[in-house]
This record gives C-alpha cells, structure tokens and sequence, in this order.
C-alpha cells in the first residue's frame, strides 16, 4: 500500500465512536481514520453539510491535518432496512444510490491524495443468502442506467462491478475494498460469490473482524445491539479453544486464496474492549482482548498480507478510546515504539 505514503509497517486505524477530540486528547495518532456514509435521499449523507456532499471534504480535510489518511464506510444500501433487498431492483431508489455513489467519488477526486472505501459491509452477505442458487448473477438490480457502467449487467453482480469501474474513472486516487460476509457461507464460497461481484479488481479486502464487545452478548440482558447472538463469543488467545484469533486469519487467508489477485488485507470493525477472565461486564465497559491481542501479536497479521487494522466501537454500547482506560494509547504507543510489524 505504497500508495498511501505511510510507513512501511502494518498501518494501524480507529473508526466509528472514536472522535478526533478524544484522540488528540490522549495523544492517539492513527494511520487511518474511518467514517460512515449512510442512508439514501433525504437526509443521507450528502445532505449533511452544504453544498451537497461537502461533508466529505470536510471530514477528509480536518483527518489529513491530523496526519491520517481518511476511510470511508459507504453504508447506502441498509436505507430500507438490514437485509432488506427490495431496493436494487428499483429505478428511483437505485438512481439516488448511484448518484450519491458518483458524488462519494467527485468529492474523493478533489482531494487530491489518496482515500480508502470500504464498499457496503453486511451487503454482499445477504446478496449471497437471498440469490437464487447464491449465484449474484440472478438477482436483478438497476445498474447500467449510469453512464460509466452502461456495459455492465442489472444484476447483484453488475452493482459490485459497477462500484470499481465508477471509482476508476472518476477518482483514481481512491483505493477500493470489499467485505464479505462469513455469516453462513465458506471462504471458498464467499470468494467465488466477490470474483463474480468484482472484489478481485479491487485494491484490497475487508476483513471484518466482529462489529461487537464479545462481553455484550454475554450478559444476561444483552442490548438490543448485541441480542440474538449464539456463542462463544470471547476468542482463545492461546489458539486451542475455538473461536480463537488462528482460526479468524485462517478463514480470511482461505478466502483471499479463493479471490485470487493476492489483495492485501485490511481488519475492520475490530472491537475495543479490555481483556477480563469475568464474562460480560457494562454498557462501554464489555471485556474483549481483540486490541490487546491484535496490537501485540501484529506480526501475525503481516505474515498473512495484512497492511492494516482499524479498530472501532460498532455501536452505541461498544467500547471506544473515551471508556477503554487508555488500552488503546498505551499498546499502540508499545507497539509503535518497537518499530511495527513488517509488511509480506
């Protein structure tokens, strides 16, 4: 990731629930800073600075002054609701997505330096278990009514190719990555499903390491963020209990084998919570060890194509930067003191 003019090391990044304020409070200098760009017509992301989309420019200004390269997380296609599909099949919703798509990418050209997308997490999970024959092929969608994508199908799959090729010709200095979704599906599974939605033509993967505190739903009386859930949900740092943080690299590295193209990989949504032997815990409070786990045992993720991993709350109740007790300071100032993990 040459490209974004970073140290030669695992780049290391906060997002959602961590503020520039708090950051600079505790003196937090992140490679990377991520934003969400949600919602479709009124009152979506666009709209919520002036002139249309300055929102963008804003964010990415005040993120480059203080030394990170900016994320965005386009979030558009949860307007009608989670796993609701209705939408790409409908000309009116799907012109306003794409619009808003090619604004998110005029906005990203006049920047002038580079930006990484993270391209509708959670999306392409329920593109694969709503399919016909999980195949994104058979599933219709509005697509080549846009002028740079005009040559590509009104599927599932013309909407994934549609996002690269629309970034491509617009702006160039962004830097493209797609989700998948291990929800039901194999790597081998999920990475035929993205060859066939265009993931393999983009610059990397998103591995998206939990969006939840593992302590959140363990509690008895999760919040409705964290309910529904089926465990075990606190990952073994010795690697013998499953889920552990070997299995969760060996399924991302199944799955970019399975892509093909050799995409370096970038670790999303990793929770923030701090390590406890107690299950559970409280609302900003819930116990995790993925930072403490992740940030001291780096290494790993190079040798796997790792070039970085971006750490945030996920939601309302999660742990963040403001409530961890200075974890994330103190082990991302070890881990920058010590050089960083090499990049493979």
């Amino acid at each position: 990731m040459a490209k974004l003019g970073k140290p030669s090391r695992v780049l290391v990044g906060l997002g959602a629930g961590n503020s520039l304020a708090d950051m600079k409070s505790q003196s937090v200098r992140p490679d990377i800073v991520d934003t969400y760009l949600v919602g479709v017509g009124a009152g979506a992301w666009p709209t919520w600075n002036s002139p249309d989309g300055a929102y963008i420019t804003y964010t990415a200004q005040a993120i480059q002054a203080y030394g990170a390269t900016p994320m965005f997380t386009l979030y558009q296609m949860a307007q009608n609701g989670d796993g609701n599909l209705s939408g790409i099949a409908n000309a009116t919703f799907m012109n306003n997505y794409w619009g808003q798509v090619r604004l998110m990418y005029q906005r990203i050209a006049a920047l002038n330096a580079p930006a990484l997308i993270n391209l509708e997490p959670d999306f392409w999970g329920y593109v694969w278990a709503q399919a016909p024959g999980h195949d994104p092929t058979q599933l219709p969608a509005v697509v080549n009514s846009q002028a740079e994508c005009s040559g590509l199908p009104n599927t599932a799959a013309g909407i994934g190719q549609c996002l690269v090729q629309m970034g491509r010709k617009i702006a160039p200095n962004a830097l493209i990555g797609f989700p998948p979704s291990f929800w039901a599906a194999t790597p081998a599974a999920m990475g035929a499903e993205m060859q066939v939605v265009g993931a393999h033509l983009a610059d990397f993967i998103v591995a998206q390491t939990s969006d939840r505190d593992a302590g959140c739903m363990e509690v008895a009386t999760p919040p409705a963020e964290c309910a529904g859930r089926s465990g075990p949900f606190y990952w073994d740092e010795n690697n013998i209990a499953t889920p552990n943080f070997h299995q969760s690299q060996s399924g991302i590295s199944d799955y970019r084998t399975a892509l093909s193209n050799g995409l370096p990989i970038l670790w999303w949504q990793t929770p923030m919570g701090i390590p406890s032997a107690t299950p559970g815990g409280t609302n900003q409070h819930y116990r995790d060890n993925r930072v403490d786990y992740m940030l001291r045992n780096t290494q790993e993720y190079g040798d796997i194509h790792t070039f970085a991993i971006v750490f945030s709350a996920g939601g309302t109740f999660q742990t963040s930067i403001s409530t961890d007790g200075g974890q994330f300071a103190r082990l991302l100032g070890q881990y920058l003191a010590q050089g960083g993990a090499a990049l493979r």
